[in-house]
């Protein structure tokens, strides 16, 4: 009979491995999805930035605001009933999103909300997935068993980019068809194979005043982030809009309060006792400024892959999104190395040592990355991605199994909750910071790199129609593989005749090739990324510190004895009574969490 803890692992690494599938799923196949096959919806008429801002992130929002509520939850009625659930809720929406009817803003608006109910599912099948696997395992495998779930996390956002590249070119509804034959069949599976071993404490109530003010603050603050993306009236940003003001300011007075509050109620959704404990607080913060550092990088570096190397390289403007995965991958693989390893020495050596040299390795990479020009030699940039993958297998398996072990069986919920809720805010929040560094710099670099340009190809008079064009254009032009030069130079044979009759045939053919405007836009995009290359990798450093200093090996006194829930039996092995020990050394920072 195969023990239930594979059975466990096998089904939370469905779940993890479609949602994070189709986290990463639509930013590939976007231009099928907008195309006149598709929704037709023009990604540069007015007004329109807004759908593809909510299409990308919407997701990602939903997940990161409801996420410690359903960890509290699983506390209360049942982590499997509620991973259960999730599979249900995520199922629906994939169906949605494959029968979305409408065209235009319509059809936009329909394909946000529908991804909202994707995001609501995946919630579930995040916040559980963890505790389900650290009440299954014993101490003594649960890094490797995190490990494993965790290179599906990963892995699943680079399979998302190849196979959204695939499907899209195919049809772009499969696109979203692809995960509902997988939550149907993971929906049965768990239905009928999971067990629910968690320790439930029914008298625990809902904090409704803080899902309120966290909700509210989280919900406020990252909406405030998104329009900030947004040009304002004459400004490239929307930083000076009074509503994205008047929102940062809101959310972030709410989250400041939240903590008061949570120091006031009975039984508060956010555990800040757990933060005494000293694994738990460093491992947390450290995973939190991990992701920071690493979410929106990440998307600016598939930006410069579509948008500048792959059509310099030749690769037409249709396939460099798919294309763009596929040089992802050894990323991947890189974690996929490291990953499962990381987890398993973990078990034998504890988190410290292993975490922090791989957040000092993600932190190398990053500072190599500051040195290549965007006509980079391809090898050397791909072992430098391998070095990013391979430092995040490091840290993320050992960290995670670390946290979890450093509290007791009836605070797993929460706790896994509150890891997941930390790294999907970060994510979500780099998301719009390195927007915005790029976007500035853009606005600052790209003029005076696009007047070079046009003076080369002998359109100089063409500058200020050139100046005009926001840098959220250019980002997303290069973003959903298209040439833009054909559209602005209908526009202005449209409005300004004159000018478009001064220009010669040959200026006309040399903008319009596939190598002009990723020519152009190649020094200014390099130069703002550094700048986002030197703040992830020192966010990394950052982290790799706060690693340090969660301490020697440490597990919550409850974790010393080890459950096989397949048998029921107990057992303690050495390295559990080591930990054991340890955890009378290097347990809390202040008073024990009960």
């Amino acid at each position: 009979m195969v023990h239930y803890k594979w059975v466990a692992l096998s089904n939370t690494t469905i779940g993890v491995l479609m949602a994070a599938i189709n986290g990463t799923i639509i930013l590939i196949s976007l231009p099928a999805i907008l195309g006149k096959g598709g929704i037709d919806l023009n990604p540069f008429a007015p007004g329109t930035f807004l759908y593809l801002i909510w299409m990308i992130m919407g997701y990602n929002i939903i997940t990161a605001v409801i996420l410690l509520t359903i960890g509290r939850l699983s506390d209360i009625y049942g982590r499997t009933r509620l991973f259960n659930l999730g599979f249900v809720i995520f199922t629906a929406g994939s169906i949605l999103l494959f029968l979305t009817p409408g065209k235009g803003t319509t059809g936009a608006l329909e394909l946000i909300i529908f991804r909202l109910i994707q995001g609501l599912g995946g919630a579930f099948l995040f916040a559980n997935s963890t505790a389900i696997l650290t009440d299954a395992f014993p101490l003594s495998e649960r890094g490797k068993a995190l490990g494993l779930n965790q290179v599906a996390a990963l892995g699943g956002s680079f399979i998302g980019l190849i196979l959204g590249g695939v499907l899209a070119v195919i049809n772009w509804r499969f696109v979203f068809l692809v995960s509902v034959p997988i939550g149907i069949l993971g929906t049965v599976w768990s239905l009928t194979k999971l067990k629910d071993n968690s320790v439930r404490d029914r008298t625990q109530r809902i904090d409704y005043v803080g899902n309120i003010v966290f909700g509210g603050g989280i919900t406020i603050f990252l909406l405030a982030l998104t329009y900030a993306l947004l040009p304002y009236g004459k400004d490239v940003m929307g930083w000076s809009n009074p509503w994205v003001i008047a929102g940062l300011f809101a959310g972030a007075a709410l989250l400041i309060i939240f903590p008061f509050v949570e120091m006031r109620v009975k039984q508060p959704m956010f555990r800040l006792s757990l933060f005494k404990i000293r694994a738990f607080a460093f491992g947390n913060l450290a995973s939190l400024l991990s992701s920071l550092g690493r979410g929106g990088v990440m998307f600016m570096l598939i930006i410069l892959l579509q948008g500048v190397w792959l059509p310099l390289h030749g690769y037409s403007f249709a396939s460099t999104p798919f294309w763009a995965g596929i040089y992802m991958i050894p990323m991947t693989l890189g974690f996929l190395t490291m990953g499962p390893l990381g987890g398993a020495l973990s078990d034998r050596y504890g988190a410290r040592g292993i975490a922090t040299i791989g957040m000092f390795i993600v932190a190398g990479a990053f500072i190599i990355l500051t040195f290549f020009s965007y006509t980079f030699s391809y090898l050397p940039f791909g072992l430098t991605l391998y070095m990013l993958g391979f430092g995040s297998g490091m840290f993320a398996a050992p960290n995670t199994a670390a946290i979890m072990n450093s509290v007791s069986a009836e605070n797993r919920g929460v706790s896994s909750g509150m890891v997941a809720t930390m790294r999907n805010v970060a994510q979500t929040a780099s998301m719009g910071i390195f927007f915005t560094i790029v976007i500035l710099a853009l606005s600052t670099n790209l003029p005076h790199y696009f007047n070079i340009a046009l003076t080369a190809a002998g359109a100089p008079q063409l500058k200020s129609a050139l100046d005009s064009l926001p840098p959220t254009q250019a980002i997303f032009a290069a973003f959903l593989g298209y040439n833009p030069m054909t559209t602005i130079l209908s526009s202005i044979h449209a409005s300004a005749p004159n000018l478009y009759s001064s220009l010669s045939s040959s200026s006309i053919s040399i903008m319009t090739a596939k190598t002009w405007f990723p020519g152009a836009l190649g020094p200014a995009i390099m130069h703002a990324l550094r700048d986002s290359f030197y703040i992830g990798g020192t966010l990394s450093a950052v982290a790799a510190i706060l690693s340090i200093l969660r301490g020697k090996k440490y597990a919550h006194p409850g974790n010393e004895i080890s459950q096989d829930n397949n048998h029921g039996s107990h057992s303690k092995g050495s390295s559990n009574e080591k930990v054991s020990v340890e955890s009378k050394r290097a347990g809390p920072i202040g008073s024990k969490v009960k």
